[in-house]
């Protein structure tokens, strides 16, 4: 159950985040999708924080058109 609610919580914070700095370089929805060479409903799930089945490949895609890179880092459990 930890693993599940950590999960999600991980996803709403990466669809935050991107959404916020597509709002910082004015993208479209449309214009976001066509910068990264997908459909606009593939960014809409990437977009929505309650669906977790997006791909590390989708991630980076997004955060390179938004000028970010993603760091994915395993640590020790607990």
């Amino acid at each position: 159950m930890l693993e599940e609610v950590t999960l999600i919580a991980i996803k709403r914070v990466i669809a935050w985040q991107i959404e916020q700095a597509m709002e910082q370089r004015k993208l479209t929805k449309k214009a976001m999708a066509k910068e990264m060479k997908t459909s606009r409903s593939s960014l809409d799930r990437l977009l929505d924080p309650n669906n977790p089945s997006v791909t590390l490949d989708t991630i980076d895609r997004a955060a390179r058109v938004v000028g970010k890179r993603v760091r994915v880092e395993l640590v020790d459990a607990i």
